[in-house]
């Protein structure tokens, strides 16, 4: 094995967290216009206050979007080694606690595993967790699958 594949291999099972970040009203608005998803409950404070949200809430597919973002902050024994990455897709995605705006987020990335497609070619399964500063409820839960190139 080489060295990345090695220093990869040791991290299995290894849960380590992202550096928070906040999710404010500019990005939530920024991400409806994107999207074009304008349900009020992201974008309109005084309607959204009279939701059992008690304000406005991100999307859940904004906070899923930011998994990459997340993922750049966590530690990777690997990534020196490593070539490009590509989203491979995800499984098991569910949205369990809404993210008020201005709430800070953080990941909990668990690698699971890490197989050879090809020859040069992997996939890494992660189990992520999007943790909410101070709720016990996560905003998400997910698995990642991710192939990359040594």
């Amino acid at each position: 094995m080489s060295a990345p594949l090695d220093a990869l291999h040791a991290e299995i099972g290894v849960a380590r967290h992202s550096d928070w970040m906040t999710v404010d009203q500019k990005m939530i608005d920024g991400f409806a216009e994107a999207t074009l998803d304008r349900q009020f409950i992201h974008i309109d404070p005084v309607r959204a206050a009279q939701t059992p949200f008690g304000g406005t809430v991100a999307h859940g597919f904004l906070t899923l979007s930011l998994l990459p973002h997340l993922l750049t902050s966590i530690p990777d024994p690997a990534a020196s080694g490593m070539g490009m990455n590509i989203n491979y897709g995800l499984d098991r995605v569910r949205f369990i606690h809404p993210v008020r705006s201005g709430s800070r987020i953080r990941a909990l990335s668990t690698l699971m595993s890490v197989e050879q497609r090809s020859p040069g070619q992997f996939q890494q399964t992660r189990d992520m967790t999007v943790e909410i500063e101070g709720q016990e409820k996560p905003a998400l839960i997910a698995t990642w699958h991710i192939i990359f190139t040594i």
